[in-house]
């Protein structure tokens, strides 16, 4: 497999985002359509995502249309707990138990955005928590792996993905050594902060492919970081701005 050193260039774009925190950005919504008004009458909380849309997502500036159709599409509160099914499409993060988090949705959004897949990608995703990320992958029409390494949390995301019908595959094990078997990945996610750089998960990567991750000290506020392999096989990092993220969770060693 191979082993890349790490080149680093800054590239500020989420400075002030974070994902259990509002961001910075904001511009007003833009006005309903016609489309979004009957959507809702077959949906009702198709228009809670579609102004969750426009407010947190569309209007800091994230332009992907496929991503934006996703986070319209897929039912955020089927995805949180029940008690806390209207702050669903809120503008903040959301406990899902075990000491993790349902990332805020424009988080999940630029994430997603960042990845610059196409559909019939494959995409690995480290940390499945309750199922969402996964989800807007899959919306996409991305073919995603993911992995998790609580067993509730993936035995509840299993259930809940193949419920609502998304075609994701799953793994409850340690995702600091990835997804081997599948690899190599256009696109690896990272949904819980490591302090560096998990090698075995560069390994995997495609020459060309990305991979979005946060990186940072537990208990502290994190940096996002996109790395991508190039020409010579270097794995160069674009530094993205701010974030705070749940600490990415090892098995015992």
């Amino acid at each position: 497999m191979r082993e890349s050193h790490v080149v680093l260039a800054a590239a500020i774009l989420l400075t002030g985002a974070c994902s259990g925190s509002e961001g910075s950005r904001s511009t007003a919504a833009p006005a309903p359509t016609t489309e979004m008004a009957a959507s809702a009458v077959e949906d009702p909380s198709a228009e809670l995502r579609s102004t969750m849309v426009a407010r947190q997502i569309e209007g800091r500036g994230v332009r992907d249309p496929a991503v934006l159709e996703a986070m319209r599409n897929v039912p955020r509160h089927e995805f949180v707990p029940e008690r806390l099914v209207e702050a669903a499409y809120g503008d903040r993060a959301l406990p899902i138990g075990h000491g993790q988090t349902i990332s805020q949705p424009y988080i999940v959004a630029v994430m997603s955005e960042l990845l610059e897949i196409e559909p019939g990608a494959k995409v690995l995703e480290i940390g499945t928590g309750s199922g969402y990320q996964a989800a807007i992958l899959a919306e996409i029409g991305v073919e995603i792996y993911s992995v998790e390494i609580i067993p509730e949390l993936a035995a509840e995301a299993r259930g809940r993905l193949d419920t609502l019908g998304y075609q994701v595959t799953t793994l409850n094990a340690d995702g600091y050594f990835g997804w081997e078997e599948h690899a190599p990945f256009d696109g690896i996610i990272v949904t819980a902060a490591p302090d560096h750089v998990p090698q075995p998960l560069v390994n995997q990567l495609a020459p060309g492919g990305r991979m979005v991750i946060p990186i940072g000290p537990v208990g502290a506020v994190q940096t996002m970081w996109r790395f991508a392999v190039d020409d010579t096989g270097e794995l160069v990092g674009e530094r993205l701005g701010s974030v705070r993220f749940v600490p990415f969770t090892r098995a015992e060693q």
